[in-house]
């Protein structure tokens, strides 16, 4: 699962950002009743949104400037997290929230329906956008969503990460860190580890990474799904999975879902942040699997 300290340009200030392949980054926010999003717009054409959490929309940048140059792509700093303040924020995130959030964006943008790529808890944002607002969005690609509750040993891994929360509690980031990665059965270099999880993050940072633990992880992982709705309706339902996440839970839940929705997951390159590993090898692939109606 998606963590916010595996991508080191994620608060990159994106102000007035001119990407290496010339387009524009306009910045803005949108009021919304408990809070403020923060969401950036490049490129022209059909709309495309690329939506994390918890990552924020720098996660998503060297994607999002080459897409721009066929795609108008859409990015969002999620609730709680980064430039998207609430008014509450003690109040938890869940996907049906996010969802909410990511349906009154294109509502405000007048360019839909559009294609929507959601990775991690971004990824499951989004199937619960194609659910509730299914005539806003053609189509979702749903790129490792963690939803333990589709694996049979739900109980176990539910239990591990409500440990994990409270090591986390108890001021102990570099354990939390640690069961972070086994839970999801990610395995790294140690000094990867320690640069990731030890010593202290920049404020911003650590209040990002407070909220993901708190008020967003369980809503995610604890999100079941309404397959038949899916399947039933208009929207087409793409699951991506790496194809280097062989043996993670992220690979365990897509081949679950994608098995309840009556197919089979969609190769992308790399792992579990491929976008951010190869940002033009995903962007080919992307392509070619929005253009595949």
């Amino acid at each position: 699962m998606e963590s916010l300290h595996e991508e080191p340009t994620a608060h990159l200030d994106p102000e007035d950002r001119m990407s290496s392949s010339t387009a524009h980054v306009t910045t803005d926010t949108l009021e919304i009743p408990d809070g403020r999003l923060h969401y950036e717009v490049r490129g022209r054409g059909p709309l495309v949104a690329l939506v994390a959490a918890p990552m924020d929309a720098g996660a998503f940048a060297p994607l999002a400037d080459l897409l721009a140059a066929e795609h108008t792509v859409l990015t969002t700093d999620p609730r709680g997290i980064g430039r998207s303040v609430l008014h509450d924020p003690h109040q938890d995130s869940t996907p049906q929230l996010r969802a909410e959030d990511v349906s009154r964006l294109l509502a405000h943008l007048d360019a839909g329906p559009a294609a929507v790529f959601g990775s991690s808890g971004g990824a499951v944002t989004v199937l619960a956008l194609a659910e509730a607002h299914p005539e806003q969005v053609h189509t979702v690609v749903a790129h490792e969503p963690p939803l333990l509750g589709l694996l049979d040993d739900r109980a176990e891994l539910l239990a591990r990460e409500d440990d994990m929360i409270a090591t986390y509690l108890a001021g102990d980031r570099l354990g939390a860190g640690r069961k972070f990665l086994a839970n999801a059965d990610i395995h790294l270099p140690e000094e990867l580890v320690q640069g990731m999880f030890g010593g202290e993050p920049e404020p911003q940072a650590a209040a990002d990474e407070h909220f993901q633990y708190v008020h967003m992880i369980r809503g995610t992982t604890r999100f079941r799904p309404d397959v038949a709705a899916l399947r039933a309706g208009p929207t087409r339902v793409v699951v991506g999975l790496g194809a280097t996440s062989t043996g993670q839970v992220c690979d365990r839940t897509s081949r679950a879902l994608a098995a309840a929705l009556g197919g089979a997951p969609t190769m992308f390159p790399g792992g579990h942040i491929g976008f951010v590993e190869d940002p033009p090898a995903f962007a080919t692939r992307l392509r070619e699997v929005l253009a595949h109606d």
